[in-house]
């Protein structure tokens, strides 16, 4: 399912695009979640409370007076997602050489003076091309955690663990940037991906990320400087799958 959103301060250029979603919702059907549109970016920042392919946005570049700001919003998304897709709208043509100086992976950019037909195409495929994104993301590189209140994607290398959280029923996972917290159970976490591990009854583990284990402690430290229980009875596992070649794990 892929979730909308558009950045677009002009209503007339709102009321547009979103004729062209509602029109690919007939062509991917089932397919399309929710649409939100927003005019101002602080708006549209503060509402993005999930990340993953499964999200695509359509920024408006106002003006060349405007392009600093239309990119910083694109910069900010990218920062903290990697995997979502950013569509570049506007009337402004010219100003696309600007936008690949910020190196933000854009999926594309389009025109607003184009007829409305190749317009709608355009919105169509774009919406095409991310959904096939999405299930590749999925499918290759990314966990993805989705629970009744959001769906996460992160880069599986970020992976460092997965612990228990002092608020019940939650788990917080640790990357290489961040901890996340949302409801789950460490017990369903550890099979959705045969590359994890639950190496004591509070942490599951990322085995790519770590690099030494104290047998007498009993815990297992991450690059980072992080660090976390082992139980004895998986001290030998842990140490079997740290010998595995890296994206060799199985």
């Amino acid at each position: 399912m892929l979730d909308i959103f558009v950045l677009e301060e002009d209503y007339f250029q709102q009321a547009r695009l979103e004729d062209a979603i509602q029109k690919s919702k007939q062509i991917y059907i089932l397919r399309i979640g929710k649409v939100d549109l927003y005019d101002k970016p602080n708006q549209l920042l503060e509402c993005i409370t999930e990340r993953g392919s499964h999200l695509l946005f359509f920024l408006d570049i106002g003006s060349d007076s405007d392009v600093e700001g239309g990119i910083l919003v694109a910069q900010q998304i990218r920062e903290r997602d990697p995997y979502a897709s950013i569509v570049f709208i506007t009337a402004h043509p010219e100003l696309l050489p600007s936008t690949f100086q910020y190196r933000l992976a854009a999926l594309d950019f389009i025109d607003k003076n184009l007829p409305d037909n190749e317009y709608e195409d355009r919105i169509i495929s774009d919406i095409g091309l991310a959904l096939s994104k999405n299930g590749l993301s999925q499918i290759e590189c990314a966990f993805t955690v989705d629970t009744k209140n959001a769906t996460i994607q992160v880069p599986f290398h970020k992976i460092l663990y997965f612990e228990t959280s002092p608020t019940v029923h939650k788990v917080i996972l640790h990357t290489t940037e961040e901890q996340i917290e949302f409801y789950g159970q460490l017990s369903k976490i550890v099979k959705q991906d045969c590359r994890l591990y639950k190496c004591h009854k509070s942490f599951v583990v990322n085995p790519e990320n770590i690099v030494r284990l104290d047998k007498d402690l009993g815990v297992i430290y991450f690059e980072n400087g992080e660090s976390c229980l082992v139980s004895k009875a998986k001290q030998k596992e842990i140490v079997a799958k740290m010998l595995v070649p890296k994206n060799m794990a199985v």
